[in-house]
C-alpha cells in the first residue's frame, strides 16, 4: 500500500481533529498515525489510492465545526510497517495557538440535554469536543484538563471512558463533565436555581447570572421598570443594552432578519447581532433609547437555554459591572461589585480564567463585520498576507479606547480579546494583566513592541517603557495608516502587492504633521502612507469635553461658516457659547482637529438628535444614522466643497451647513437631512478617492476607522467606489475601530523590520 505525510495546517489543533482523523481511518480502511507537530497536525497513512484521495477530501469536507483547515499538503514517504490506526503523542515543537475560542452549545449536547433517559439531562454544563468553553478556562498551555480551571474536577468512570474513547465525540474534550462529577449551579437555597432565577426574573427582579467569560445583570427586556431600575442602579442612562432570545420565532418578533443575520446569530461563536427592530416591537423601549437597532443573541451555553425555556421572554443581558468598568468574572468580586445592583445571583462553582465581553456583529455591505472580538471569536490566530513568514515577532499595543493587542510570530498574527477602554483605572489593571496573559500563554518574547504615535496614549507609554526595559526596537505608527493597514492584511493585500487608496474615517488620531486628524484620504502601502486629502479642520473647544459635548464641535462648525453674528443663536440657548468662543479665539484648550466622527456628531447635535452631553461614545452618530434610514431612497446629497492647498486637498464643508440650514428654516423633516448629509460626506469621499486612485495608478481602495462601522455610510461609499472600477476591501473579521488598531500596527511595524 502506498504511504503518505499528509500535513493540515490552520485552526486544527484543541478542535477534535485528531480524533476526526482517527474516525476516518476507521471508515475508509487506513493504516497508520495522527499526531500534533507544531501547530500542524501530521497525518502517516497508509491505504489504497482511492483511499488515500477519499481521506484527503474529507479532511477538508467534513473537518470538526471549530476547525479552519488553510492547506494540505502530501508526501510519498516509506511504507507503513504497522496494522491500525493510532492517535500518536504530539511531536515537539511551537504551538502558536494551541486553544480555540469558547463556543455555543452544538445540537448534539442541546438535545442530550433535552432527552430525560441521558444522563446528563437539564445539565447545566453539558459539553464535548465540539462546543464548551475553551479560552475562558485555560490558564497554561498545553492544552490540558490540568491546565484548566477544570483540574478541580475529578472526572467519573463515566466520563473517563468518554474522554478516552476516540469514537467519541467527548475523546479529549478537557472541559468534559456531567452531574455525578462536574460543575454545579450554587443552589441559594432552591431545588432548582434556574427554575428560581427565572421566576425571580417574571417578578421583575434584576438578577447576576455567570456566564462563559463573565458575568451578566439581565432582567425581563418586555417589563419597563425592571429595565428602568436596571439603568438606574447600574447609572448608564442611555447606552443601549444587549438582549437574550429563546429562538428565531421569538427574534423574528421583534426584529427584521436576513438570512445572513441568522446565519450569524447561529454561528458557533454566538455573537450578538445588531438588527433593525420592528416599529412597536413588545419590549421596552429603553433597552435601546433612540435606536432602531437592538443587539440580540441566542443562548449559547446550556445553563442559557434553560433560563431562556422557563422564562419564555425576552432578557436584557448586560455586562455585569458598574458603569465604565470592566466585566466582572471572579465570584468574589461579583458578590461586592455587583452588591446594591442585582437582587440574587445565579451562579456555579466553575472558575474563569479570564474575562470575556460578548462579541458584537453587523452585517453591512453584505458582509459581516466584526465590531467586538470578544467570546467566541478570540484567540483565532490569522496568517500574515504573503511576504512577512520571515519577519520578526512583534507586540502591537493598540489604543486608549476599545484596546486590544496584537502578537505576531513566523507569519501569523493573534489579535486579542476586547479589553476596554482604558480610561478607567480597573481597565488599565486589566490590560496590564492581559500583556502578561498573552505573553505567557502562547510563550511569546517580541523582537520590537509597536505603538500608536500619540505618545500620551496609556498603551503607546506601556510599549515605550517595556522597549526600554528590554532593549527592543519601539515603532511608533500614524494612527490611521494603522487603521488602513489593518483592512489590507486582513484581505491578504501581499507585503509587495503595491499601494491602495486609504479612505479614514474616524473619530482623533494624531497625525504625522502633530496635527489632529480623523478624516482622510491616504496613499498606502504597510511601510509607509502620505495624506493626499483630509477634512478641513475646525478647533474643538474644550479638548476632550468636545467629544463628549457636540454642540461645541456644532459651534465650531457654524462659527467657521457663518461667523458668531450670523449663528443661529437658539442651537445654543442656556450652554457657554460666548466662553467657547474666547477660547476659540484666543487658542485656549481648542487644537484644531479634522475629525468625520466630530462632524457626525455635530449634525446630529444641528437636528436636536443628540444630548448637550452624550451618555456613551457614538450615541449621537447613531441617533442620526437611525433617523437617516427612515428618509426615502435616494436623497440628493448635500455638497462639499474642495481646494488644493501646499499638495494636500482640503474637503471643507461650509457649502453642506449653509445647505442643510437651509432646510432646517425650511421645516424640512429631521430624516431628510440627516439622509441628505450621509451621502454628502459619502459622494465626496468616493469622488475624491476614485480620482486620487486613477491619478496616483492605483487599483485597489480599503476602508477603515470607527465611522464605517456607519452601514449607511459604509454601503453607499463601498458601492460607488465599486462603481468606479476599484477592488474594495472592508474591514469585516478585524474591527473598523480601535479594536482593530494593534493588528494594523503588527503589520506595519513587521514590514519595517523586513528587509526592503
Amino acid at each position: 500500500m502506498p504511504t503518505e505525510e499528509i500535513i493540515v495546517r490552520g485552526v486544527v489543533q484543541g478542535v477534535g481533529f485528531r480524533p476526526f482523523v482517527w474516525r476516518l481511518a476507521q471508515r475508509l480502511g487506513i493504516d497508520g498515525a495522527v499526531s500534533n507537530r507544531g501547530d500542524a497536525v501530521v497525518i502517516v497513512a497508509s491505504g489504497t489510492p482511492a483511499a488515500l484521495e477519499a481521506l484527503v477530501h474529507a479532511l477538508r469536507a467534513e473537518a470538526p465545526p471549530l476547525a479552519q483547515v488553510d492547506s494540505v499538503s502530501r508526501e510519498i514517504v516509506r511504507p507503513f510497517a504497522g496494522h491500525g490506526f493510532a492517535i500518536a503523542a504530539s511531536a515537539p515543537g511551537t504551538v502558536s495557538v494551541g486553544v480555540v475560542a469558547d463556543i455555543a452549545t452544538c445540537p448534539a449536547c442541546l438535545a442530550e440535554m433535552r432527552d430525560p433517559d441521558a444522563r446528563r439531562h437539564r445539565y447545566a454544563f453539558t459539553n464535548c469536543t465540539d462546543c464548551g468553553p475553551r479560552f475562558s478556562i485555560v490558564e497554561g498551555l498545553p492544552y490540558d484538563r490540568a491546565t484548566t480551571t477544570m483540574r478541580g474536577f475529578a472526572m467519573c468512570p463515566d466520563c473517563r471512558a468518554e474522554y478516552e474513547n476516540p469514537a467519541d465525540r467527548r475523546f479529549h474534550a478537557q472541559p468534559i463533565a456531567c452531574p455525578a462529577c462536574g460543575p454545579r449551579l450554587v443552589p441559594d437555597g432552591d431545588d432548582d436555581p434556574i427554575l428560581a432565577a427565572a421566576a425571580r426574573l417574571e417578578r421583575g427582579e434584576i438578577l447576576a447570572i455567570k456566564g462563559i467569560g463573565g458575568f451578566h445583570i439581565a432582567c425581563d427586556a418586555t417589563n419597563a421598570a425592571s429595565v428602568a431600575e436596571l439603568r438606574a442602579r447600574k447609572s448608564r442612562p442611555a447606552k443601549p443594552l444587549a438582549v437574550m432570545v429563546r429562538d428565531r420565532a421569538m427574534l423574528e418578533a421583534l426584529c427584521e432578519v436576513s438570512a445572513a443575520e441568522h446565519a450569524a446569530l447561529a454561528r458557533p461563536s454566538a455573537p450578538i447581532v445588531l438588527l433593525r427592530m420592528h416599529p412597536g416591537a413588545a419590549i421596552a423601549p429603553s433597552v435601546a433609547p433612540g435606536q432602531n437597532r437592538l443587539g440580540a443573541m441566542l443562548p449559547y451555553t446550556p445553563l442559557h437555554h434553560r433560563l431562556m425555556e422557563a422564562m419564555g421572554r425576552p432578557l436584557v443581558m448586560t455586562s455585569g459591572n458598574r458603569s465604565s468598568e470592566p466585566q466582572i468574572f471572579r465570584d468574589a468580586d461579583a458578590l461586592s461589585g455587583l452588591a446594591g445592583i442585582v437582587d440574587a445571583f445565579l451562579t456555579h462553582d466553575r472558575p474563569i480564567a479570564r474575562r470575556l465581553d460578548d462579541s458584537v456583529v453587523q452585517v453591512a455591505a453584505g458582509r459581516l463585520q466584526v465590531m467586538r472580538r470578544g467570546r467566541g471569536l478570540a484567540p483565532v490566530p490569522r496568517d500574515l498576507p504573503s511576504g512577512f513568514a520571515s519577519a520578526p515577532p512583534v507586540l502591537a499595543m493598540g489604543g486608549d479606547l476599545k484596546s486590544a493587542i496584537c502578537l505576531t510570530l513566523g507569519g501569523k498574527s493573534l489579535l486579542s480579546h476586547h479589553l476596554g477602554d482604558l480610561e478607567e483605572p480597573a481597565t488599565q489593571d486589566e490590560f496590564e494583566r492581559a500583556l502578561a496573559d498573552h505573553a505567557a500563554l502562547f510563550a511569546h518574547q517580541p523582537a520590537a513592541i509597536a505603538i500608536d504615535l500619540h505618545p500620551g496614549y496609556r498603551p503607546s507609554r506601556i510599549g515605550a517603557e517595556m522597549a526600554a526595559e528590554r532593549g527592543l526596537p519601539l515603532i511608533a505608527i500614524q494612527h490611521h495608516h494603522a487603521h488602513i493597514a489593518a483592512t489590507m492584511a486582513e484581505h491578504g493585500w501581499p507585503l509587495d502587492g503595491g499601494r491602495v487608496i486609504g479612505v479614514a474615517l474616524d473619530g482623533l488620531g494624531l497625525g504625522e504633521d502633530g496635527a489632529i486628524w480623523g478624516a482622510e484620504i491616504l496613499l498606502c502601502d504597510y511601510r509607509g502612507s502620505r495624506r493626499l486629502a483630509g477634512l478641513q479642520p475646525i478647533p474643538l473647544a474644550g479638548g476632550d469635553a468636545a467629544s463628549r459635548e457636540p454642540w461645541r464641535v456644532l459651534l465650531a462648525h457654524l462659527d467657521a461658516v457663518l461667523g458668531p453674528d450670523e449663528t443661529p443663536g437658539d442651537l445654543f440657548e442656556g450652554l457657554p457659547a460666548a466662553t467657547l468662543r474666547i477660547m476659540i479665539a484666543r487658542g485656549l484648550n481648542a487644537p484644531l482637529a479634522s475629525s468625520a466622527g466630530r462632524l457626525f456628531d455635530a449634525m446630529a447635535a444641528l437636528l436636536g438628535l443628540a444630548p448637550a452631553r452624550l451618555g456613551f461614545e457614538g450615541q449621537a452618530a447613531m441617533a442620526l444614522q437611525a433617523a437617516a434610514e427612515t428618509a426615502p431612497d435616494p436623497q440628493p446629497p448635500y455638497p462639499f466643497a474642495t481646494r488644493t492647498r501646499n499638495g494636500l486637498i482640503a474637503i471643507d464643508p461650509a457649502p453642506m451647513w449653509r445647505a442643510a440650514l437651509a432646510d432646517r428654516a425650511a421645516g424640512t423633516d429631521v430624516a431628510l437631512i440627516a439622509r441628505r448629509f450621509h451621502e454628502g460626506v459619502a459622494a465626496v469621499f468616493v469622488n475624491l478617492a476614485a480620482s486620487l486612485a486613477a491619478e496616483h495608478g492605483v487599483r485597489a481602495a480599503a476602508l477603515s476607522g470607527g465611522v464605517f462601522q456607519n452601514t449607511l455610510l459604509l454601503e453607499s461609499v463601498a458601492a460607488g467606489l465599486a462603481r468606479g472600477g476599484l477592488e474594495v476591501l472592508l474591514p469585516e473579521q478585524v474591527p473598523a475601530n480601535d479594536g482593530g488598531l494593534a493588528f494594523g500596527q503588527a503589520a506595519v511595524a513587521a514590514a519595517r523590520l523586513l528587509p526592503v
